[in-house]
């Protein structure tokens, strides 16, 4: 693996999932997530986690994100960034939450997969 485990930021590691196909893009309205390209709308049952990157802020604790590498029932593969902590989207956080467990796992996770 070319060093991918090295990486410590969030952009560091969105660009590594891009190289690997994960390009969509994807934002939160009216308790979906939207596929900014397509406009493909995708309900928590419809999305699958295959890997997430938590994040502290190295000035402030308190600043935390988390990085989650997902794929839709349509196909599509991208990344979606959420803030954690005091400045949480609560509403994408609950969307996040709804998401079955069934959908959730860690087999894209770059830190575990070896090229």
């Amino acid at each position: 693996m070319e060093n991918d485990e090295f990486a410590k930021h969030e952009k560091d590691y969105i660009k590594i999932y891009q190289k690997k196909g994960y390009t969509a893009n994807f934002h939160y309205k009216g308790d979906k997530l939207i596929s900014s390209e397509t406009k493909n709308e995708y309900t928590p049952k419809d999305v699958f986690i295959v890997a997430e990157h938590r994040y502290e802020g190295m000035s402030d604790p308190s600043d935390m994100s988390i990085l989650y590498i997902i794929k839709t029932n349509k196909e599509e593969r991208g990344t979606l960034l959420l803030g954690y902590g005091p400045n949480t989207d609560l509403e994408l956080a609950e969307f996040f939450k709804k998401i079955p467990e069934a959908n959730v796992s860690n087999k894209e996770n770059i830190n575990n997969i070896e090229d």
